[in-house]
C-alpha cells in the first residue's frame, strides 16, 4: 500500500473512532467502554473485508498503527469530548468522514485483490458501514444504515462506485478515491443537514 493510501487509512480509523468514542461519552460508559467502542467503531468494517478478500490476517490487527490510532482517538473522546461535542451534532459528522474515506479505500483494496468493480464496490459498502453497525449495536441502538431517515449507504454507494469506474477505464485511482470520498461525505452530509432521503414506499389503503 502506498504511503498516501495507508495515511488515508489511518485518517479514517481515526475519525470512524472518534465518532463511537462520542457516542460511548454521551452513553456514560467508563474509559474501557470508550476505548472499546472507539476500536471496534474504527475496524470491524475493514475486517469484514479483509476476512471477505482473504487478506489475512487483517490489516487491522496485522499492524499495531491501526489499533493504537482508534484507542488514541478513543482517549481523545474521553479526555476532551466537551471541545468535540462543540461541533454541530460530532458523531454524524465524523461518521461521515469515515463513511467518505472506508467506502473508496475498502474498494481500492478490493479492486487490488483482484475482485471485479461490482463486487469490489459492495466490499467499499461493508467496509463503510460495518463499523457503524457494530457501533449503534453494541449500544442498543437502531443501525444508522437502517433508518429510512438517513441516505447513508447509498452514499457509500456511489463513493466507491467512482472509484470502481476509474478502475475499469484505467483511470488514475488517487484522484478517483478523493473524488469518491468528497461525493460520499457530500451526500452523507446533505442528508444530515437537509433531511436528503430515499423515496418510501406508501401504505396501501386497502
Amino acid at each position: 500500500m502506498s504511503f498516501a493510501l495507508q495515511l488515508f487509512d489511518l485518517i479514517g480509523i481515526f475519525v470512524f473512532a472518534l465518532s463511537g468514542g462520542v457516542l460511548a461519552v454521551r452513553h456514560r460508559l467508563d474509559l474501557f467502554g470508550v476505548l472499546v467502542l472507539a476500536c471496534v467503531t474504527a475496524v470491524t468494517g475493514g475486517i469484514v473485508r479483509d476476512v471477505l478478500i482473504g487478506a489475512i490476517p487483517p490489516a487491522s490487527l496485522a499492524d499495531w498503527r491501526y489499533l493504537v490510532t482508534a484507542m488514541s482517538a478513543g482517549l481523545v473522546t474521553f479526555y476532551w469530548h466537551g471541545s468535540i461535542e462543540r461541533l454541530r451534532n460530532p458523531v454524524l459528522l465524523f461518521d461521515a468522514a469515515g463513511l467518505a474515506l472506508y467506502a473508496v479505500l475498502g474498494t481500492g483494496k478490493a479492486l487490488a485483490y483482484g475482485l471485479s468493480p461490482f463486487a469490489a464496490t459492495l466490499l467499499g459498502i461493508i467496509t463503510g458501514i460495518g463499523g457503524g453497525i457494530a457501533r449503534d449495536l453494541l449500544v442498543a441502538r437502531t443501525p444508522v444504515v437502517l433508518q429510512q431517515t438517513e441516505l447513508y449507504a447509498v452514499a457509500a454507494l456511489v463513493g466507491g462506485g467512482i472509484v470502481a469506474i476509474a478502475h475499469a477505464l484505467d483511470w488514475p485511482q488517487i484522484p478517483a478515491m478523493v473524488v469518491g470520498a468528497l461525493l460520499c461525505f457530500g451526500l452523507r452530509f446533505g442528508a444530515i443537514r437537509r433531511g436528503w432521503r430515499l423515496p418510501v414506499a406508501r401504505a396501501s389503503d386497502e
